[in-house]
């Protein structure tokens, strides 16, 4: 894996911990207070499935 895509890697498991950390647990996941984070956690994990495409393409051999 790249080293660009091992930062963005450990920045969006970041984004992913922290947000899970400010989560109100006592007041239940779905409540309109905790939205923000779900949100955010929503997009790490769509930041790392993204990283994840793109390490798979840039080990694709070019056409030839």
């Amino acid at each position: 894996m790249q080293r660009v895509y091992q930062v963005f890697l450990a920045v969006f498991v970041l984004l992913v911990a922290i947000n899970l950390y400010a989560i109100e647990w006592s007041i239940g996941v779905l409540h309109e207070d905790n939205t923000k984070y779900i949100f955010s956690i929503v997009a790490g994990i769509v930041g790392i499935l993204v990283v994840y495409v793109l390490n798979t393409w840039s080990k694709l051999p070019p056409r030839k």
